[in-house]
Order: structure tokens, then C-alpha cells, then sequence
């Protein structure tokens, strides 16, 4: 049987500048899954308000991630683990493609139904199921799919935020820090809307749903409950107490988002006394802007400014053995 492994990332400019930036900002945003409000507002709203001025300081942004060689680190990261899974999986073709821009969904989609496998499946690499990322995707493809004349066998993968393997890949990471020489860890995940997780529920409010307690039947598919799941099993394994580490949500766009925020949570703690601090961000798989310039520049330089000494951060997976492993288990 032919399979083949379509792993795909959110995306990124073509280049750090501020046209390209601003054609990645606007596809994204104008996705109704990741701005959930009328589409005439949001066209107005993204295009001429959010991306033209956006698109200035994000494009300064990029600049300071970009590599001359490898270009952004997020499609390096994500091609090189391409590259890994096809040496692993010598019975699978493995591709990738970005949610965003380039190389988008529907050009490698169309390439690898040239090759006419029996199977594709579809792993969207965010371990949390999330309406903008796991489910944007997942429209997306729907959509290419639909139009094509010969359909074979799709598998998706929505989540994997408990994945043995894929909690033994931070393990990994983690272990190259001294985890009781800080005065607290944090587990930052990428923010989203309230909105959002309100939506997974029929009652519309995820408030009610016990998310920081624990995973049930009816908030399996929540962002919020998921991220507090990771992070439980994480700290359990790293044999942290509960004192000692805290959940929040970074990159809001409003104050309508996820709380605790991460920055106003580093200010808070810099303030208490706190001097040392450690940072993973579990929702990311390869670094990225929001990796190495949020957390690793933009927070550092906050927590210092409040009073702290030290802040940091542990590297996403990337392209490392123990990721792409646990990619293998997930799959089968």
C-alpha cells in the first residue's frame, strides 16, 4: 500500500518584508476561523486597519529571525523534519506544506495525488485541537479535496496534546536545564478568543467546564483543557510541584483571549520577589517568532525591566529524533 505523510505547519512569509508579510498577515486573518466575526467587518477590519499597520512592525520582526541561509526558521525547522520522518519511514513518501502561504496546501496536495497513494494522512503539527489551527486546516483540505475526481483514503490527525512520545520530546528538552534552580516555571501556550473554546460547549461557556481540572467527554476537544492536560503531565513527569509552575497565554490580539496573560504573569511574579524563571511553550512545535523573539527577546527584556534577573526559555521540538519518533507513533 502507497501512504503518505502530509505534516503541516501554520506558515510564514515568503521573505521579511513588508509586502510579503503583509500577504501572509491578511490570508491569515481574513480566515473566518481564526477571526470569528461577520465577514464584511472582518474584510474592513483586516484590511484596513489590522495588516497595513501590522505589517510594518511584524516585517522589522522577521528581519530579526530571518537567516541569510535557511530563511525562516519555522519553514527550516519544519523541512527538516520532513526530511528526518523520510529517512525514518522508508515505506511512506513524506511531505509538508504550510497553512499559510508557501508551500501551500493545495499545491502539495495536488503533487502528491499525482503519485496516486492509497492513503494520506494528514497530521497538522499542533498538538492542541484548536478552530484556527487543526480545524482551519482541516477545512482547507476538505475544500481540495472536494474538487478532485478520484478521493483516496484520508486520515486526519486532530490532536496529540498527551502523547506519550510527544511528552517525552520536551522531557528531552527540559532536561537540559537545572528545573529546581528556578523560582518558578511557566507554561505558555499560544492564546486564542474566549470565543473560541465557548464554541466547543452547547451551553456556549467553557468556564463551567472544569477545563484547569481535567479532560471529560465534553471538553476532550477543548484548547484550554488540553493545555492544562500537557501541562499537568509534564510537570508530573518533571516532578515539579503545583506551587511551582503556572499556565498562561501569550500573543493576544485583544483582551477578549485566554487569561492568564503571560506577560502581565512575568511583570506580576518579577514584582513578587521572583528572580529565575522558566519558560516552555508546548503548543509550539518548531520555533518562531513566537518562540525566539516573544518569548526569548520581547519577555525576557519585560521581566528584567520589572525586576527579575533571568528568564529562560526552552527550544520548541524542531527537527529533533525523539520529535520525529513520536510523530511515528502517533501516526500508526
Amino acid at each position: 500500500m502507497k501512504k503518505t505523510l502530509l505534516i503541516v505547519n501554520l506558515g510564514t512569509p515568503d521573505k521579511p518584508n513588508y509586502f510579503s508579510v503583509f500577504k501572509y498577515l491578511r490570508q491569515f486573518l481574513m480566515d473566518g476561523r481564526v477571526i470569528n466575526v461577520n465577514p464584511i467587518i472582518r474584510f474592513f477590519l483586516v484590511n484596513l486597519i489590522i495588516v497595513p499597520f501590522r505589517s510594518f512592525s511584524s516585517s522589522k520582526i522577521y528581519r530579526q529571525v530571518w537567516d541569510k541561509e535557511t530563511g525562516s526558521p519555522l519553514l527550516y525547522n519544519t523541512k527538516k523534519l520532513a526530511e528526518k520522518l523520510n529517512s525514518k519511514l522508508p515505506d511512506y513518501d513524506v511531505e509538508f506544506a504550510m497553512r499559510y502561504q508557501n508551500p501551500s496546501l493545495e499545491k502539495v496536495i495536488n503533487k502528491i495525488l499525482l503519485k496516486n497513494p492509497d492513503e494520506i494522512i494528514i497530521l497538522p503539527l499542533f498538538p492542541h485541537y484548536a478552530a484556527a489551527t487543526t480545524g482551519s486546516v482541516y477545512e482547507e483540505v476538505s475544500r481540495i479535496i472536494s474538487k478532485k475526481w478520484v478521493v483516496p483514503k484520508i486520515k486526519f490527525i486532530s490532536q496529540f496534546y498527551d502523547n506519550e512520545k510527544f511528552i517525552n520530546a520536551w522531557i528531552e528538552k527540559a532536561n537540559k536545564f537545572d528545573i529546581n534552580a528556578y523560582d518558578k516555571i511557566i507554561f505558555s501556550y499560544h492564546g486564542i478568543p474566549n470565543s473560541h473554546v465557548d464554541n466547543v460547549y452547547e451551553d456556549s461557556v467553557c468556564s463551567d467546564h472544569d477545563c484547569e481540572i481535567k479532560i471529560t467527554e465534553k471538553n476532550k476537544f477543548c484548547y484550554k483543557a488540553t493545555t492544562y492536560e500537557t501541562t499537568k503531565i509534564l510537570a508530573s513527569k518533571l516532578n515539579i510541584k503545583d506551587d511551582n509552575y503556572i499556565v498562561t497565554f501569550q500573543s493576544r490580539l485583544t483582551n477578549k483571549w485566554l487569561t492568564p496573560f503571560t506577560d502581565e504573569v512575568l511583570e506580576s511574579l518579577a514584582k513578587e520577589g521572583k528572580k529565575n524563571i522558566l519558560i516552555f511553550s508546548p503548543a509550539f512545535t518548531a520555533d518562531c517568532l513566537e518562540t525566539i523573539i516573544e518569548l526569548g527577546d520581547e519577555y525576557k527584556e519585560l521581566f528584567i525591566e520589572a525586576g527579575g534577573d533571568n528568564l529562560d526559555y526552552v527550544e520548541s521540538l524542531n527537527y529533533s529524533d525523539t520529535w520525529a519518533d513520536a510523530i511515528i507513533d502517533i501516526i500508526k
